[in-house]
Protein backbone atom coordinates (compact mmCIF):
# COMPACT_ATOMS: atom_id res chain seq x y z
CA UNK A 1 0.00 0.00 0.00
CA UNK A 2 1.18 3.63 -0.88
CA UNK A 3 3.72 4.94 1.88
CA UNK A 4 2.85 1.93 4.50
CA UNK A 5 6.14 0.07 3.63
CA UNK A 6 8.17 3.17 4.54
CA UNK A 7 5.97 4.12 7.61
CA UNK A 8 6.26 0.39 9.00
CA UNK A 9 9.33 -1.34 7.56
CA UNK A 10 8.81 -3.69 10.21
CA UNK A 11 6.52 -4.58 13.52
CA UNK A 12 9.55 -3.44 15.59
CA UNK A 13 8.55 0.10 14.01
CA UNK A 14 5.31 0.01 14.72
CA UNK A 15 5.58 -1.33 18.30
CA UNK A 16 7.66 1.80 19.09
CA UNK A 17 4.68 4.07 17.22
CA UNK A 18 1.87 2.30 18.96
CA UNK A 19 3.69 3.39 21.88
CA UNK A 20 4.16 6.82 21.55
CA UNK A 21 0.79 7.21 20.50
CA UNK A 22 0.21 5.95 24.46
CA UNK A 23 -1.09 2.21 23.80
CA UNK A 24 0.99 -0.46 25.03
CA UNK A 25 0.74 -3.43 22.94
CA UNK A 26 2.24 -6.58 23.50
CA UNK A 27 4.50 -8.14 20.26
CA UNK A 28 1.39 -10.74 19.08
CA UNK A 29 -0.78 -7.52 18.54
CA UNK A 30 1.53 -5.60 17.22
CA UNK A 31 2.81 -8.43 14.71
CA UNK A 32 -1.32 -8.72 13.59
CA UNK A 33 -1.58 -4.74 13.43
CA UNK A 34 1.34 -4.54 11.35
CA UNK A 35 0.39 -7.57 8.69
CA UNK A 36 -3.33 -6.13 8.58
CA UNK A 37 -2.17 -2.83 7.26
CA UNK A 38 1.18 -4.07 5.31
CA UNK A 39 -0.91 -6.96 3.60
CA UNK A 40 -4.09 -5.23 3.38
CA UNK A 41 -6.24 -8.23 4.89
CA UNK A 42 -8.82 -7.14 7.77
CA UNK A 43 -7.89 -7.87 11.35
CA UNK A 44 -10.70 -8.77 13.84
CA UNK A 45 -10.37 -7.88 17.53
CA UNK A 46 -12.36 -10.06 19.96
CA UNK A 47 -12.74 -9.46 23.59
CA UNK A 48 -14.59 -8.12 26.23
CA UNK A 49 -15.83 -4.11 26.39
CA UNK A 50 -12.90 -2.39 28.00
CA UNK A 51 -9.99 -4.66 26.99
CA UNK A 52 -8.93 -1.79 24.41
CA UNK A 53 -10.09 -3.34 20.92
CA UNK A 54 -10.88 0.49 19.77
CA UNK A 55 -8.09 2.10 21.14
CA UNK A 56 -6.15 -0.02 18.92
CA UNK A 57 -7.80 0.77 16.20
CA UNK A 58 -6.84 4.49 17.12
CA UNK A 59 -3.40 3.98 18.18
CA UNK A 60 -2.96 2.40 14.67
CA UNK A 61 -4.54 5.25 12.82
CA UNK A 62 -2.25 8.12 14.87
CA UNK A 63 0.68 5.62 13.79
CA UNK A 64 0.09 5.84 10.02
CA UNK A 65 -0.13 9.51 10.76
CA UNK A 66 -4.11 8.93 8.57
CA UNK A 67 -7.81 9.37 9.57
CA UNK A 68 -9.88 7.20 12.04
CA UNK A 69 -13.03 6.54 10.23
CA UNK A 70 -15.35 4.28 12.62
CA UNK A 71 -18.61 2.61 12.53
CA UNK A 72 -20.45 1.13 14.70
CA UNK A 73 -22.54 -1.40 14.06
CA UNK A 74 -25.90 -2.25 15.68
CA UNK A 75 -29.17 -3.96 15.26
CA UNK A 76 -31.09 -3.34 12.33
CA UNK A 77 -27.98 -1.04 10.49
CA UNK A 78 -28.49 -1.15 6.93
CA UNK A 79 -26.18 -0.53 4.05
CA UNK A 80 -27.25 2.45 3.18
CA UNK A 81 -26.85 3.76 6.62
CA UNK A 82 -23.23 2.62 7.09
CA UNK A 83 -22.66 3.52 3.24
CA UNK A 84 -24.37 6.72 2.01
CA UNK A 85 -27.00 8.92 1.48
CA UNK A 86 -28.97 11.76 -1.12
CA UNK A 87 -28.98 15.31 0.49
CA UNK A 88 -32.57 15.30 0.17
CA UNK A 89 -33.07 19.04 1.55
CA UNK A 90 -30.10 20.26 -0.50
CA UNK A 91 -31.97 18.53 -3.30
CA UNK A 92 -35.36 19.76 -2.92
CA UNK A 93 -33.94 23.16 -2.65
CA UNK A 94 -32.38 22.69 -5.62
CA UNK A 95 -35.89 21.71 -7.65
CA UNK A 96 -37.57 24.68 -6.09
CA UNK A 97 -35.03 26.95 -7.56
CA UNK A 98 -35.50 25.44 -10.80
CA UNK A 99 -39.17 25.80 -10.66
CA UNK A 100 -38.77 29.39 -9.89
CA UNK A 101 -36.58 29.98 -12.88
CA UNK A 102 -38.46 27.86 -15.20
CA UNK A 103 -35.57 25.50 -15.63
CA UNK A 104 -35.63 22.13 -16.63
CA UNK A 105 -33.83 19.72 -13.81
CA UNK A 106 -33.04 15.99 -15.17
CA UNK A 107 -32.43 13.04 -12.48
CA UNK A 108 -29.24 12.98 -13.01
CA UNK A 109 -28.50 16.82 -12.02
CA UNK A 110 -30.25 15.87 -8.69
CA UNK A 111 -28.47 12.42 -7.88
CA UNK A 112 -24.84 13.63 -8.43
CA UNK A 113 -21.84 13.60 -6.54
CA UNK A 114 -22.90 17.24 -5.69
CA UNK A 115 -25.76 15.73 -3.36
CA UNK A 116 -24.31 12.39 -2.00
CA UNK A 117 -23.14 12.66 1.45
CA UNK A 118 -21.01 9.78 2.30
CA UNK A 119 -20.89 7.80 5.19
CA UNK A 120 -17.93 5.73 7.19
CA UNK A 121 -17.97 3.10 4.64
CA UNK A 122 -17.79 5.07 1.31
CA UNK A 123 -15.57 7.88 3.16
CA UNK A 124 -12.84 4.76 3.95
CA UNK A 125 -13.15 3.98 0.20
CA UNK A 126 -12.77 7.37 -1.19
CA UNK A 127 -10.13 8.45 1.44
CA UNK A 128 -7.18 9.59 -1.02
CA UNK A 129 -3.99 9.04 1.20
CA UNK A 130 -1.12 9.36 0.75
CA UNK A 131 -1.93 6.34 3.20
CA UNK A 132 -4.61 4.42 3.86
CA UNK A 133 -7.33 5.13 6.21
CA UNK A 134 -8.21 3.15 9.18
CA UNK A 135 -11.87 1.92 9.11
CA UNK A 136 -12.72 0.45 12.49
CA UNK A 137 -16.00 -1.50 12.04
CA UNK A 138 -16.77 -1.47 15.98
CA UNK A 139 -19.23 -4.95 17.55
CA UNK A 140 -19.25 -6.44 14.06
CA UNK A 141 -21.51 -8.83 15.27
CA UNK A 142 -24.17 -6.90 16.41
CA UNK A 143 -25.16 -6.26 12.54
CA UNK A 144 -27.26 -8.65 11.21
CA UNK A 145 -26.70 -11.69 8.58
CA UNK A 146 -27.72 -9.95 5.59
CA UNK A 147 -25.37 -6.83 6.38
CA UNK A 148 -22.23 -8.59 7.25
CA UNK A 149 -22.78 -10.86 3.71
CA UNK A 150 -22.78 -7.05 2.30
CA UNK A 151 -19.80 -5.38 4.29
CA UNK A 152 -17.24 -8.71 3.62
CA UNK A 153 -17.98 -8.05 -0.36
CA UNK A 154 -17.93 -4.61 -0.31
CA UNK A 155 -14.20 -4.96 1.81
CA UNK A 156 -13.08 -8.08 -0.35
CA UNK A 157 -13.42 -5.58 -3.68
CA UNK A 158 -12.73 -2.74 -2.22
CA UNK A 159 -15.49 -0.97 -3.94
CA UNK A 160 -18.84 -0.59 -4.19
CA UNK A 161 -21.58 0.97 -7.06
CA UNK A 162 -24.06 3.46 -6.60
CA UNK A 163 -26.87 3.33 -8.73
CA UNK A 164 -26.98 6.68 -9.93
CA UNK A 165 -22.81 7.07 -9.86
CA UNK A 166 -21.26 4.03 -11.28
CA UNK A 167 -18.64 2.17 -9.27
CA UNK A 168 -16.81 3.86 -6.73
CA UNK A 169 -13.22 1.65 -6.20
CA UNK A 170 -10.89 2.15 -3.32
CA UNK A 171 -7.52 4.05 -4.98
CA UNK A 172 -6.16 3.15 -1.42
CA UNK A 173 -7.90 0.63 0.15
CA UNK A 174 -8.49 0.82 4.06
CA UNK A 175 -6.68 -0.75 6.82
CA UNK A 176 -9.56 -2.95 8.39
CA UNK A 177 -9.92 -3.15 12.15
CA UNK A 178 -13.23 -5.31 12.97
CA UNK A 179 -13.88 -5.75 16.59
CA UNK A 180 -16.49 -8.18 18.63
CA UNK A 181 -17.73 -9.02 21.83
CA UNK A 182 -16.25 -12.36 22.42
CA UNK A 183 -12.46 -13.22 22.41
CA UNK A 184 -9.51 -11.35 23.50
CA UNK A 185 -8.39 -11.83 27.14
CA UNK A 186 -7.68 -8.51 29.40
CA UNK A 187 -4.19 -7.76 29.24
CA UNK A 188 -1.85 -9.33 32.56
CA UNK A 189 -1.79 -7.59 35.47
CA UNK A 190 2.05 -5.97 34.82
CA UNK A 191 0.77 -4.54 31.26
CA UNK A 192 -1.77 -2.72 32.73
CA UNK A 193 0.10 -1.43 35.28
CA UNK A 194 2.33 0.11 32.73
CA UNK A 195 -0.78 1.24 30.57
CA UNK A 196 -1.89 3.40 33.71
CA UNK A 197 1.64 4.73 34.32
CA UNK A 198 1.61 5.61 30.56
CA UNK A 199 -2.03 7.36 30.96
CA UNK A 200 -1.54 8.77 35.08
CA UNK A 201 2.61 9.56 34.96
CA UNK A 202 2.03 11.89 37.76
CA UNK A 203 0.46 9.69 40.09
CA UNK A 204 2.27 7.44 42.82
CA UNK A 205 4.52 4.51 41.55
CA UNK A 206 2.88 1.79 43.23
CA UNK A 207 -0.51 3.17 43.01
CA UNK A 208 -0.66 1.78 39.28
CA UNK A 209 0.70 -1.21 39.95
CA UNK A 210 -2.26 -1.48 43.11
CA UNK A 211 -5.19 -0.37 40.89
CA UNK A 212 -4.71 -2.99 38.41
CA UNK A 213 -4.39 -6.23 40.90
CA UNK A 214 -7.75 -4.88 42.67
CA UNK A 215 -9.55 -3.98 38.72
CA UNK A 216 -8.36 -8.16 38.40
CA UNK A 217 -10.11 -9.16 41.74
CA UNK A 218 -13.12 -6.89 41.18
CA UNK A 219 -13.53 -8.74 37.33
CA UNK A 220 -13.54 -12.09 39.36
CA UNK A 221 -17.35 -10.95 40.87
CA UNK A 222 -20.20 -11.41 39.48
CA UNK A 223 -19.95 -7.90 37.80
CA UNK A 224 -22.91 -6.44 35.35
CA UNK A 225 -20.14 -4.39 34.23
CA UNK A 226 -16.64 -5.81 34.66
CA UNK A 227 -14.00 -3.42 34.68
CA UNK A 228 -11.71 -2.47 31.99
CA UNK A 229 -8.32 -0.28 31.09
CA UNK A 230 -10.71 2.80 30.98
CA UNK A 231 -11.94 2.50 34.37
CA UNK A 232 -8.60 1.35 35.91
CA UNK A 233 -7.24 5.13 34.54
CA UNK A 234 -10.40 6.24 35.56
CA UNK A 235 -10.02 5.30 38.88
CA UNK A 236 -5.92 5.71 39.67
CA UNK A 237 -6.77 9.61 38.00
CA UNK A 238 -9.43 10.10 40.76
CA UNK A 239 -7.27 8.50 43.45
CA UNK A 240 -4.21 10.68 42.42
CA UNK A 241 -6.70 14.05 42.46
CA UNK A 242 -7.47 13.17 46.05
CA UNK A 243 -4.04 12.66 46.85
CA UNK A 244 -3.57 8.91 47.54
CA UNK A 245 -0.43 7.66 46.90
CA UNK A 246 -1.35 4.21 47.85
CA UNK A 247 -4.56 2.00 47.47
CA UNK A 248 -6.36 1.26 50.69
CA UNK A 249 -9.75 0.02 52.27
CA UNK A 250 -10.45 3.65 52.76
CA UNK A 251 -9.34 5.11 49.48
CA UNK A 252 -11.06 2.34 47.47
CA UNK A 253 -14.27 2.64 48.99
CA UNK A 254 -14.15 6.72 48.74
CA UNK A 255 -13.55 6.40 45.05
CA UNK A 256 -15.38 2.90 43.60
CA UNK A 257 -17.78 5.06 41.47
CA UNK A 258 -14.86 5.79 39.42
CA UNK A 259 -14.36 2.27 38.45
CA UNK A 260 -17.88 0.22 39.01
CA UNK A 261 -20.57 2.16 37.10
CA UNK A 262 -23.79 0.35 38.30
CA UNK A 263 -25.09 0.20 42.20
CA UNK A 264 -25.56 -3.49 41.67
CA UNK A 265 -21.86 -3.20 41.14
CA UNK A 266 -20.68 -1.33 43.93
CA UNK A 267 -23.10 -3.39 46.04
CA UNK A 268 -21.26 -6.24 44.94
CA UNK A 269 -17.83 -4.64 45.69
CA UNK A 270 -19.11 -3.87 49.15
CA UNK A 271 -20.21 -7.53 50.36
CA UNK A 272 -17.20 -8.78 49.28
CA UNK A 273 -15.02 -6.38 50.75
CA UNK A 274 -12.91 -3.45 50.06
CA UNK A 275 -10.13 -4.75 51.91
CA UNK A 276 -10.18 -7.93 50.37
CA UNK A 277 -10.24 -6.45 46.90
CA UNK A 278 -7.69 -3.99 47.94
CA UNK A 279 -5.49 -7.11 49.35
CA UNK A 280 -5.51 -5.37 52.65
CA UNK A 281 -7.59 -8.32 54.40
CA UNK A 282 -4.56 -9.03 56.61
Amino acid sequence: MSGLAERLPDVGTLLAALDSADYLADEALGTSLFLAARMGQPILLEGEPGVGKTEAAKALAQALETPLIRLQCYEGLTSSEALYEWNYPRQLLAIRLAEAQGAALREADLFSAEYLLERPLLAALDHPGPRPAVLLIDEVDRGDDEFEAFLFELLAESAVTIPELGTRRAAIPPVVVLTSNHWIDYPATDRVAAIIRRRVPAAAVPLAGQVAESVTRLRGLELAKPPGIAEAISWTAALHMLGAEKLDEASAEQTAGAVLKYAEDLDAARASGFATLVGNDG
